[in-house]
């Protein structure tokens, strides 16, 4: 895919021209990285911010027992490490591709220049930002008052709205799934096998189909027990 293409892809560009995609596709450098491969880690200095334009990556924490705990994971079009635009800091988190993955760096001078050359992209951030702390709220949220087949119940019913159809593909392993929901791999295989035994879904390896989307509604607000 062009370099053009994939910028016309990103909702943060979404007004942008033919040729302002063009000129930025340009002046901002790309990186392609491998499977596996740290993008930043957690304390690094922020100079500014990333795009990913293909590929897909996690945003992690680590605790001091080396638990992993996955924040969120970036899909094509996403910018992540955000922070770096507003003030000098450090990393608050990891960043590591889960597949092959191209990234766009801009850098946090480079950007305020972009929004005095067109101010919509300000208004395109914040729409993101807004998004992404509705996303956090929630996920706080689930964490601290929902039990594990409740998050799961409302993670596969957001993938089913996000894809608009109830036949879904993870795009991350079972073990990250897990980790993202807070849990153990061997916790979810249990709930996800309950789950299909109850005629809920149907697993076949990454792709998950959704029985009764309705029934999973009432267990993701807490209405029913699996």
């Amino acid at each position: 895919m062009a370099k053009k293409d994939a910028l016309g892809g990103v909702p943060l560009f979404r007004g942008l021209s033919p040729n302002q995609l063009d000129l930025m596709g340009e002046a901002f450098p790309c990186r392609h990285y491998a499977p596996s491969e740290i993008i930043f880690s957690e304390g690094e200095p922020a100079s500014g911010f990333y795009i990913l334009l293909s590929g897909r990556l996690k945003i992690y924490k680590l605790s001091l027992e080396g638990k992993e705990q996955i924040l969120h994971i970036i899909e094509p079009g996403e910018p992540f490490a955000e922070v770096a635009l507003f003030s000098e800091t450090r990393f608050p988190a990891y960043a590591e591709t889960i597949e092959k993955s191209e990234v766009m760096f801009l850098s946090r001078n480079a950007f305020r220049q972009l929004i005095g050359n067109d101010p919509s992209i300000a208004m395109n951030m914040l729409a993101i930002l807004s998004h992404r702390l509705k996303y956090f709220t929630r996920l706080i949220e689930d964490l601290s008052l929902k039990e594990v087949p409740q998050r799961l119940a409302a993670y596969l019913l957001f993938l089913a709205k996000r894809d608009g159809s109830n036949h879904v593909a993870l795009g991350i392993s079972k073990g990250q799934l897990a980790s993202l929901l807070g849990t153990i791999p061997e916790t979810l295989s249990r709930i996800m096998a309950k789950m299909a035994g109850q005629g809920l879904i149907v697993v076949k390896g990454r792709k998950i189909t959704l029985l009764n989307p309705e029934y999973l509604e009432l267990l993701a607000g807490g209405k029913q027990n699996l």
